[in-house]
């Protein structure tokens, strides 16, 4: 299974390393220590709590503004697999992203739940509300 550094995860969830830290300390996701000390979380709790977390709404800091175009980056959340159809859910922070591909797509990419994934849109309509 996949598993991340305090580092890692905290870019996935679009927080500090310190906001994710805290949130280990008080027990908010799991984390486990590997041979050199480092504490990691688990790639299926890390994707849990980023579900969690975006539902709640409970994000300590904003997302950062970026150039960076129709990437984004996140944690595979959810896989259903069909005959010939697959939909992966990815969670960037605190957007949900949800893919319809072929099934070879996924099994070619070895994806699975709690492993790190970009989306990518493209898309020649965009749609902007006022708010």
């Amino acid at each position: 299974m996949h598993s991340y550094t305090i580092g890692q995860a905290a870019r996935l969830l679009g927080v500090s390393p310190d906001t994710a830290r805290r949130w280990a300390d008080a027990g908010r996701v799991a984390t486990l220590r590997d041979d050199s000390g480092r504490r990691l979380i688990d790639g299926r709790d890390l994707a849990a709590f980023s579900v969690e977390l975006a539902r709640s709404g409970s994000g300590e800091e904003e997302a950062p503004y970026t150039s960076a175009r129709n990437a984004f980056p996140g944690i595979v959340t959810a896989i259903k697999l069909g005959d010939v159809a697959a939909q992966v859910e990815i969670q960037a922070g605190p957007h949900r992203l949800v893919s319809l591909l072929t099934r070879e797509a996924v099994e070619e990419l070895g994806l699975e739940v709690g492993m790190e994934a970009t989306a990518r849109v493209k898309s020649t309509n965009v749609h902007i509300d006022r708010t």
